[in-house]
């Protein structure tokens, strides 16, 4: 009998930080005592003004389909947005809205990819880069930023990689997993690389662009190379309403409109007059939330490097830290499980200690492992204390 599965399906894997966080609510189910790291999603609630615009959307009849790729009134505020915060000149015409940012990106390589394509997607990745990449016929093409170097791409290994057949550069700045940013003079350096190669096209993922930290100037390379793709999920804490936008080329946003008019039509309109708020609305409460942030990831970073056998760089943004576990490597559990690499440890750690995190192989880059910390200073607190016991425990 021949496989259900399509040979397009076949050449990609489930996403690792949903069956990270899967596995922990599944445990949580059954009654351990689980502490789930895996999941990036901020633990604060939407703000009210923002469930406020959705109730009022639902109250005056705003029910029915919009345009497939976003409503009139979501584009003017991302156009608003782009220009206010970005210094990005933009019309709605320049504007694409999907149902996440996931669909957004899906959207931009089904558009442009054809069998063979290849797109550079620099490691450690976001997991979902390779395989959206392969559902779109594409080649994945993984370059390595070294932890000495920040885990960011280098012009010079940039220019390695590209080939007559690459088609995009994946740039992901505040980085998931590992909280780095790009600061301006390295993305102009890495311009200056794309402008001697005008076939390859630059999406750059800017969901946690008002995630930074400390005196960090926080720029994307839409403001000196083409392309943008960005998000309220996280800023707005807005992850369920499943809202993501991009802005580019006229081209290529008339190509995604085509591809989403045939997939998922339009976001959901609630959705939309919520995000709406959320660009148009009170900023007030991001820096706060940034604050907070920074104050977890400042916890987290002390703790794990308070741990045996782990290292911990401090990441610019985001709320992810990708820690090593090199010194761990070739030691054993109390049961006898030796530790062979991340996975391993990501699998023996929430055994022994009940704590999720996602092994560092799910984002291309050995041997590491992310944790989230979009939780709260006491979770944080006892979870790095169960894993700076479990580190100590190996022999």
């Amino acid at each position: 009998m021949s496989s259900l599965q399509s040979s397009a399906l076949a050449r990609v894997k489930p996403s690792a930080t949903i069956a990270v966080t899967a596995q922990a609510r599944k445990l949580k189910a059954e009654g351990r005592d689980v502490i789930g790291l895996g999941a990036g999603e901020p633990d604060f609630d939407t703000p009210d003004n923002i469930k406020q615009a959705a109730i009022d959307a639902i109250h005056r009849g705003e029910t029915k389909y919009t345009d497939a790729d976003g409503m009139p009134e979501l584009k003017a505020a991302i156009v608003a947005k782009f220009k206010r915060e970005n210094d990005l000149d933009y019309t709605p015409a320049n504007i694409h809205v999907a149902p996440g940012g996931k669909p957004v990106i899906f959207n931009a390589l089904v558009a442009t990819l054809n069998p063979g394509d290849e797109v550079i997607v620099p490691a450690p990745y976001w997991v979902s880069y390779p395989d959206m990449v392969l559902l779109a016929g594409g080649e994945p093409v993984t370059v390595i930023g070294e932890e000495k170097d920040g885990f960011k791409l280098l012009p010079a290994t940039l220019e390695a990689a590209i080939t007559p057949r690459t088609r995009w550069l994946i740039l992901n700045s505040p980085s998931n997993p590992t909280g780095a940013a790009y600061a301006r003079a390295e993305l102009e350096a890495l311009a200056e690389v794309l402008r001697r190669h005008p076939h390859v096209w630059v999406l750059t993922d800017d969901m946690y662009e008002h995630l930074v930290y400390g005196d960090f100037e926080y720029t994307t390379i839409a403001q000196v190379a083409p392309d943008l793709i960005d998000g309220v999920s996280k800023a707005y804490a807005m992850t369920g309403w499943r809202i993501g936008y991009a802005g580019g080329p006229k081209p290529l946003i008339d190509l995604m409109r085509k591809v989403a008019s045939q997939t998922t039509s339009n976001p959901t309109s609630i959705s939309q007059w919520a995000a709406v708020e959320a660009l148009n609305g009170t900023q007030d409460f991001i820096p706060e939330r940034k604050a907070a942030f920074e104050k977890r990831r400042d916890l987290v970073v002390s703790m794990l490097n308070q741990a045996t056998g782990i290292a911990c760089a401090t990441p610019e943004g985001a709320f992810y830290v990708y820690p090593s576990i090199a010194g761990l490597i070739g030691k054993t559990t109390e049961g006898g499980v030796v530790i062979d690499g991340d996975s391993t440890f990501a699998a023996e750690l929430l055994n022994a200690e009940g704590v999720a995190v996602v092994q560092g192989e799910a984002f291309g880059l050995s041997p590491y492992f992310r944790i989230s910390y979009a939780t709260s200073d006491a979770v944080l607190e006892e979870a790095c204390t169960r894993i700076q016991r479990f580190a100590a425990s190996l022999r």
